[in-house]
């Protein structure tokens, strides 16, 4: 049982559940009887002090000793099934945690949008951001990709350049994300800045880089960061890390002086955007949301509530 389910335990329950961890033990006849006493007798006060930890929020601390002494035998407390064993934990309530966003007087209105072109309007949030000093990278990102029959999965990556013609970024095409967009060609990709209260989501369809564009980034790249692209065989199983500490090691000696090969299976990806919206808080939880989404036919009628923006591009806001 990982060390943070321990966390909201009770003084009794952490005891009960500890004396039917020793109990055990004695059973199998992994411990002496007067071993056992002599446990429940002389950790009585580590636990006490274990539950007064865990009203302060430091649980995983002040059990890990406790819990330890089981992992070497059974696993931490792996001894019952989720059946046999009493149901002592409980979800922490994250209720609380809470921010403050913009006030009204900083809405953001379809007036302050400094270009109907959402691609212009990115560059300038993107921009903004840039120049916020409590951002650490501007440019990461949540791409979140789904496999045909719609089984999704999200990672952070770093986005590596835009342009009227989409987003782009590189990765392993055998990594998961990589076999998922040759599936299922569309994503999505999220960017939030929370010191600015704002957050931009973006969806559209996905196609390969040329090769000669990946070719280009790559060897752009520090050498260490083009080896070890060559090193990764990205989510497939590995030993452990002395593997790829090993094979790096390699592989440095290999390329010492020699220019670094691009793999066949690392390239780059370019997400051509449908939508686009923008997004920024509001402490009152009403939100401003501004959506952009890109029209196949520019003759297509509008709603009440649409409004036409450059290009193929309409705009609307939508309730938070």
């Amino acid at each position: 049982m990982p060390f943070a389910l321990l966390i909201g335990c009770e003084m009794v329950e952490v005891f009960h559940l500890y004396s039917e961890w020793t109990a055990h033990l004695y059973a199998k006849g992994k411990m002496k009887r007067d071993c056992k006493e002599s446990l429940l007798c002389g950790t009585l006060s580590t636990l006490v002090t274990c539950a007064h930890a865990l009203g302060m929020g430091k649980g995983v601390i002040a059990l890990r000793y406790v819990v330890s002494l089981g992992s070497r035998s059974l696993g931490p407390f792996g001894f019952r099934s989720s059946r046999q064993t009493r149901k002592v934990f409980y979800a922490m309530d994250l209720g609380h945690l809470r921010k403050s966003y913009r006030e009204d007087e900083e809405a953001f209105e379809e007036k302050h949008l400094t270009s109907l072109d959402p691609i212009k309007q990115f560059s300038v949030w993107f921009d903004e951001a840039m120049k916020c000093p409590s951002i650490g990278e501007v440019n990461a990102m949540c791409l979140a990709t789904s496999t045909k029959d719609g089984k999704p999965s999200a990672r952070m990556v770093l986005l590596k350049g835009f342009s009227q013609a989409g987003f782009r970024f590189w990765t392993n095409y055998e990594s998961r994300k990589g076999k998922e967009l040759e599936s299922n060609p569309f994503a999505s990709i999220v960017f939030y800045w929370e010191p600015l209260n704002r957050q931009v989501r973006i969806e559209g369809s996905v196609e390969r880089l040329p090769v000669e564009e990946s070719e280009a980034y790559f060897h752009s790249r520090p050498k260490g960061s083009q080896i070890g692209a060559v090193v990764s065989r990205q989510s497939t199983v590995i030993a452990d890390r002395e593997y790829l500490r090993k094979k790096n090691t390699e592989l440095e000696e290999v390329y010492r002086e020699a220019k670094v090969p691009k793999p066949a299976y690392w390239g780059g990806y370019i997400l051509k955007p449908e939508i686009i919206e923008f997004w920024q808080g509001q402490t009152n939880r009403l939100h401003d949301r501004i959506v952009f989404r890109h029209l196949q036919d520019s003759s297509t009628p509008l709603g009440p509530m649409t409004h036409r923006g450059e290009g193929n591009w309409v705009y609307e806001r939508l309730s938070p």
